[in-house]
């Protein structure tokens, strides 16, 4: 295999996407390897993309399970919810917000949108119980556990956003 050929910007295997090659060394779309660390030109390591997708389908499977119980309106979110503070009228709302949300970061091609809308929803979980006196570690900081887990999945699975935001300097 020619190590020069990386994937396409249609394509991102760390999303799914079908598999298409070029002989470009960068992503069309803005310039970043696509295939390739952007930090030491080495593609990023099977474990390494496999921890991605592990990290994001826990997260996923959680807030698509999270979501379903809120449409549902099951009597364990209605008191949640009340207990909360909001009023038992906005658990379908939030069900819908959160399942559209977590839609978009399952997606490959908007994972990256999906992230920071989950980011905003979450940060507003952790609000509510820090207003309650909520527990830290168990609920105050629930919601920033799977935001962790969010980003940290789609980190380990796209070099894009590896390169955008690199946890250690280039070696010149």
């Amino acid at each position: 295999m020619n190590p020069d050929l990386t994937l396409d910007a249609s394509d991102s295997t760390a999303f799914g996407g079908g598999m298409t090659r070029t002989s470009s060394s960068h992503d069309a779309l803005n310039g970043i390897p696509a295939s390739r660390d952007a930090l030491n030109g080495t593609r990023a390591s099977r474990a390494m993309r496999w921890t991605g997708h592990a990290l994001s389908g826990l997260v996923i499977g959680f807030l698509l399970m999270d979501s379903v119980m809120k449409l549902l309106a099951l009597p364990i979110c209605l008191q949640a919810t009340a207990d909360l503070g909001f009023s038992v009228d906005t658990v379908r709302p939030l069900g819908l917000l959160l399942l559209l949300c977590t839609m978009l970061y399952a997606a490959p091609r908007t994972a990256l949108l999906g992230a920071i809308l989950l980011t905003a929803y979450l940060g507003g979980a952790v609000a509510a119980h820090v207003r309650l006196g909520s527990p830290l570690f168990t609920h105050v900081l629930f919601g920033t556990y799977l935001g962790l887990f969010a980003w940290g999945g789609l980190y380990c699975r796209d070099a894009r956003l590896r390169a955008l935001l690199p946890l250690r300097r280039q070696t010149v």
